[in-house]
């Protein structure tokens, strides 16, 4: 299931990605051939008598902004089609990964304390294969580590216990699954970036020493493929960096929680055994 989501996530974000990088071409051929069009008008202005001209320049002017989501699309294509999509790549694959673990974190949580009444109301009526079944029906770690330490209870307490907190490691390992590709995915995106800067100016450096002469139209091509992908995997680093603290959190959350409620769990069957 975990691998089925966070396929579709990296499918869905590849889509969106490709159709993105499609759209930002169209329109920069769009701007290109709008340019041309501005240049033809303006030598008709030219011939056009100074009252025409006046009255022109009196009226209202339209916006030339542009959306937000356009702009990005055409840097990402100013900056370099095989760095920016490096970069691009790299925040794909974080965020599949950053949103199969928020959704597994999210399924694995428990409401623990209803969990542990349920488990010694059923132990009162039925017993252990009661509470064992109780802990079969429920989701989440909490459950599976009180169902090992219930299936353990005959061998005694000591025996319960050791259970609890080997099982309790085992759930920990895969509540962190992934975290380490995410965390590579973090420091990758910057030195992505950089990379682009670095061959960036080398392009620019290059061109300066081809033509003999610093000319501001010859290096500012390498500029700023430099500055763009050093920006894009900057943004990249930090948007996953946001995910990967939360998806921290949340871990620290659930093992807290695992470990009071063992702590509890224990205690009732030092009660239950007691009472026998």
């Amino acid at each position: 299931m975990k691998k089925l989501i966070a396929l579709f996530t990296l499918a869905g974000l590849l889509t969106f990605a490709t159709s993105s990088m499609v759209y930002a071409q169209n329109e920069k051929a769009t701007d290109e051939n709008a340019t041309t069009e501005q240049v033809e008008t303006a030598e008709d202005v030219a011939e056009t008598p100074a009252d025409e001209v006046t009255a022109d320049e009196n009226a209202t002017p339209e916006s030339d902004a542009k959306p937000l989501h356009q702009q990005l699309k055409i840097k990402i294509i100013e900056g370099g089609p095989m760095f920016m999509g490096f970069v691009i790549l790299t925040l794909i694959l974080g965020l599949a990964l950053c949103f199969e673990r928020i959704i597994y974190l999210n399924l694995a949580t428990t409401n623990t304390n209803k969990l542990l009444n349920k488990v010694e109301d059923a132990l009162n009526e039925g017993g252990i294969e009661a509470a064992k079944e109780v802990c079969r029906n429920t989701r989440g770690p909490v459950a599976s580590i009180f169902y090992q330490g219930l299936d353990r209870y005959d061998s005694g307490i000591d025996v319960v216990e050791k259970s609890v907190v080997s099982y309790g490691s085992v759930q920990m390992g895969q509540l962190e699954n992934g975290l380490t590709w995410i965390a590579l995915f973090i420091a990758l995106a910057p030195m992505l970036g950089f990379m682009g800067t670095v061959i960036g100016m080398i392009g620019a450096f290059d061109a300066i020493e081809a033509a003999g002469d610093i000319n501001p139209s010859l290096v500012a091509g390498g500029i700023k493929v430099a500055l763009i992908t050093t920006v894009s995997g900057l943004i990249v680093a930090m948007v996953l960096q946001v995910f990967y603290n939360y998806i921290i959190g949340k871990i620290d959350s659930i093992v807290n929680s695992m470990e009071d409620a063992s702590i509890s769990l224990i205690d009732i069957l030092v009660e239950h055994q007691a009472k026998k």
